[in-house]
């Protein structure tokens, strides 16, 4: 633990300025040349800085074509760090993922989501609490609406039988990129805080 809490603590300390975030589009600085065959996946599971670092560590090779951090499900435009962590906004730290569905399935995806985050503890990942830090999946159609259904039935009957799934299933609104530094954030550092809560449990393969 003690080991822990430079991290924790840096993750307080880390700056609040939307300054970088200016001119930033939903495209600028992703990944360029994608196919109109690409598909979306909008999670969020606590802390966006893990929850990229591990989609991209898992799936990077395998069919991910871009994965931006940022804010959704909330009620203003345009949201900064600083308004979201306020959990007045409504916003909710998340990743949306570009990828290849002949490479990697929806429901992989979701898989691992369900592994690499603790979904039954509601509005809270580790020492990390408040709204932003709810789980969520975000849909992008009524394919995968009811793929998240699924998966979540299943998950919960067989991976998550000791606690009730707090994730919430609704339709993907508005999205917004998160400021630059906050982009392949542990790429960029390292050493900086990654949420305890965030690691790939071992679950059998589902039936």
């Amino acid at each position: 633990m003690a080991s822990l809490m430079p991290n924790f603590v840096s993750r307080f300390l880390r700056p609040f300025t939307s300054s970088s975030k200016m001119g930033l589009g939903p495209a600028e600085g992703g990944a360029q040349n994608i196919p109109d065959t690409a598909q979306k996946c909008t999670v969020a599971a606590g802390c966006f800085w893990g929850v990229e670092h591990l989609f991209r560590k898992n799936f990077g090779e395998q069919g991910l074509y871009d994965a931006r951090v940022g804010y959704i499900g909330g009620e203003t435009n345009n949201p900064g760090y600083r308004a979201v962590c306020t959990g007045r906004t409504g916003h909710a730290e998340a990743l949306q993922m570009t990828f290849d569905p002949e490479r990697v399935s929806y429901t992989t995806l979701l898989e691992f989501f369900y592994k690499m985050h603790d979904p039954t503890t509601k509005d809270r990942q580790g020492m990390d609490t408040g709204t932003q830090y709810r789980s969520g999946i975000f849909y992008h159609s009524p394919e995968q609406q009811q793929a998240a259904k699924e998966v979540t039935e299943k998950v919960q009957a067989q991976w998550w039988k000791q606690g009730k799934i707090s994730t919430e299933i609704l339709e993907a609104g508005q999205w917004w990129d998160a400021e630059a530094y906050h982009q392949l954030y542990l790429h960029k550092n390292p050493g900086g805080y990654e949420c305890p809560a965030h690691y790939v449990r071992k679950f059998p393969p589902l039936t």
